[in-house]
């Protein structure tokens, strides 16, 4: 992860069709039909885990010494380590705290329905038995075990989906591989791209593809000198899954969504998209990063991103001991309670037919009801605008009382309901549901 997904959050996610009539590569082509069966379980989902783990939590944001200021797993292009010395640290990574069960039932804990995890990040260090390169956990580590085996198996337990993050462009340890912030530092570095895709990056991603069973996501990262020809080489492998969704960093192709990093855009849109975002401030582990954000900002967040029918995918940065640390257990904890009582909001809803809120909060609804998410309540009382539906109940989820509103003449300048606060408003947001006789509209 870095600035460049920041600068990837156009929208414009539609198939994946190609542009060039001449690709050497059938594109893959399907209906509206076919689109949105594939994408249905994603859109249901609303809230998944993204987790970057790698040989960089064990210098966990320090180099001889010093902290480099940059993301955890950004260390070796930041401190410009040379590629021999960055190989000696596999000798010291051996994750023994490491249980996939457990990570897989936090998750579930938390309320989340997929992760999507680094298989292999830009320092070229695969977190997977790889046949196609020993720099990788099983041959390169004391741990001699393949976690991505094991976090397979236990989310196929769980009922959980798994991705894969790859970085298919950026390669610091292999020659060959792109490099972005000033290019290669070490001479080891150079070498032919197409020859790295070929000889690495093809090979890995069709052993992820092929000995993990089904697989739901395909994250790229950072195209960094991709072009079609290049994205031509990794593309038909997704054939090897049929049904799983792509990002739009592979680079030329669009993908099935769009990826805001860090942020949340301003305005919904028709198209998929996900924002993926940190606790802290970084992404793989460091130990010196406790800017953690609150419960409550993490919980807005997520009801922000659903109210403008985008994903949220959170991250964990697991220590060099394969443990997820304690302020993200227990935020993802904690926002897991308040979706036992509040999820039904969240999972599987759509916009609400109003953009702008009369109130400070949030409007998600799924078929014939509305939900409102109210953070923080006005002096006296928050106000609708006018919907061409009948209302036939309101309620709080998670409130034991009953919703004090009125309905009013309703006109295209004016509320049509009022709703009065209650005594004891959830502190995160306050979820009142409003069944309708039919789908409201405006």
């Amino acid at each position: 992860m870095n600035a460049l997904g920041i600068a990837l959050t156009a929208m414009a996610i539609m198939t994946l069709t190609l542009t060039s009539a001449d690709s050497a590569v059938k594109p893959f082509v399907e209906t509206r039909e076919q689109r949105n069966a594939k994408m249905a379980w994603w859109r249901e989902a609303k809230f998944g885990m993204f987790i970057h783990w790698g040989v960089y939590s064990v210098p966990a944001g320090k180099w001889e010494g010093k902290d480099v200021p940059s993301v955890g797993e950004w260390i070796m292009l930041h401190g410009k380590i040379p590629c021999a010395d960055y190989q000696k640290l596999p000798e010291q990574f051996n994750p023994t705290k490491f249980d996939a069960a457990e990570w897989v039932k936090l998750a579930k804990q938390a309320g989340m329905k997929y992760i999507v995890i680094t298989s292999k990040h830009h320092d070229g260090f695969a977190m997977f038995h790889s046949k196609t390169d020993p720099f990788n956990i099983y041959d390169a580590t004391p741990f001699k075990r393949d976690p991505l085996k094991e976090l397979a198996a236990a989310c196929a337990k769980e009922g959980i989906k798994l991705g894969f993050y790859y970085s298919q462009a950026q390669d610091w340890n292999h020659p060959g591989g792109a490099a972005m912030a000033g290019g290669h530092w070490d001479k080891a570095q150079d070498g032919d791209m197409d020859k790295y895709l070929q000889d690495v990056a093809v090979p890995q991603v069709k052993e992820l593809l092929t000995n993990y069973g089904p697989i739901a996501v395909m994250w790229w990262d950072t195209p960094a000198d991709m072009n079609q020809q290049r994205a031509d080489m990794l593309l038909p492998l997704l054939k090897l899954q049929p049904g799983i969704i792509m990002n739009n960093r592979l680079g030329f192709y669009d993908g099935d969504f769009g990826t805001p990093e860090q942020e949340i855009p301003k305005a919904d849109s028709d198209n998929d998209w996900e924002t993926c975002m940190t606790m802290n401030d970084t992404w793989g582990y460091k130990s010196t990063d406790n800017n953690w954000k609150s419960t409550q900002n993490l919980e807005r967040n997520l009801i922000d991103i659903v109210s403008k029918g985008g994903n949220y995918l959170l991250n964990v940065g697991p220590d060099s001991l394969g443990q997820i640390p304690s302020p993200s257990v227990d935020r993802l904890k904690a926002i897991g309670n308040w979706l036992k009582t509040n999820g039904e909001a969240i999972y599987g809803t759509t916009r609400a037919p109003f953009t702008t809120m009369m109130f400070d909060g949030r409007a998600t609804m799924k078929d014939n009801k509305l939900y409102l998410f109210v953070f923080n309540w006005p002096s006296d009382e928050i106000r609708l605008p006018d919907l061409r539906t009948s209302l036939q109940s309101a309620r709080y989820l998670g409130i034991n009382e009953q919703v004090d509103y009125t309905e009013l003449p309703g006109t295209e300048m004016r509320a049509s309901l009022v709703i009065a606060p209650p005594s004891h408003p959830d502190p995160i947001a306050t979820v009142i549901e409003l069944t309708y006789a039919d789908k409201p509209v405006r």
